[in-house]
Order: structure tokens, then C-alpha cells, then sequence
């Protein structure tokens, strides 16, 4: 397999509180759960529709006052994930009906549907859905 990035870093207060949220409010699935040591885990989620092995996200423990003030602080205040759908409509209301919140209402750019929304601790994400281009 070519190069790719396999895995992000993700700052959570809990393992189990961070997988709860990204599996139920999100249909995140859980691909890895492995004890590493009394009080620290490898835990991996995907999005659903992600290739096996691709751009998972590692949901690290913070375990240092400095980690756990980063919480919630992924890109600093701007959006820091961005999630694509291939139905807008569909997802934002399943979120939406799970408890996830949205900072806006839908937008509709030149490159698709778009509205930012927050994880548990306040990070934000992107849902787009891009615009089909006409086959050739």
C-alpha cells in the first residue's frame, strides 16, 4: 500500500466517554481497543465508509495538566475536522436528533453543502457533502 496517513491524534478527558460519543452521535465504528499499560489504551474510531487503515482517529488520553488544557483546542478555535457525507440532509438530521449541536445553518457553497458542528468538548467539525461533477 502507497503512503497514507493512517491515524490522528485526538485529545479526550475518557476513552470510554470519547468512543460512546464518536460511535453513537456520530456511527463512528470502533477499530481497536487495546490495553497498553493500567491506565492507557490504543483506541481507534473511523468514520463509517472510511478505508480499512486510513485517517482514523487515535483518541489519546490526555494525561498532563498541559494535555488536558489542549482539549477541545484542536486547531485553536477554527474547524478542525472535516467530515464528507454523501447525503447532507440525511446526516445532519441523524446528528442532529442524536444531541450533536450545530453552530450554523446550512450553507451551500460553490463546492457543496456545508455546516460546522462540535464534538463532546467543543472542536470543530465540518460536514460537507460535495458537489457531484457530470461524469465525462
Amino acid at each position: 500500500m502507497p503512503a497514507h496517513l493512517a491515524a490522528v491524534s485526538y485529545l479526550v478527558r475518557d476513552y470510554d466517554e470519547a468512543i460512546a460519543w464518536f460511535t453513537q452521535k456520530l456511527g463512528f465504528t470502533l477499530v481497536e481497543d487495546t490495553p497498553l499499560s493500567p491506565d492507557k489504551r490504543w483506541v481507534l474510531v473511523a468514520a463509517p465508509g472510511a478505508l480499512a487503515g486510513t485517517a482514523n482517529l487515535l483518541l489519546a488520553r490526555a494525561s498532563t495538566d498541559e494535555q488536558r488544557a489542549q482539549i477541545g483546542r484542536a486547531a485553536g478555535g477554527r474547524v478542525a475536522f472535516f467530515l464528507h457525507t454523501d447525503d447532507f440532509a440525511r446526516d445532519r438530521s441523524a446528528f442532529e436528533a442524536r444531541g450533536v449541536k450545530f453552530r450554523e445553518a446550512t450553507r451551500h457553497e460553490s463546492y457543496g453543502s456545508v455546516a460546522v458542528f462540535e464534538d463532546l468538548y467543543g472542536n470543530g467539525w465540518d460536514l460537507i457533502e460535495l458537489k457531484r461533477t457530470p461524469s465525462a
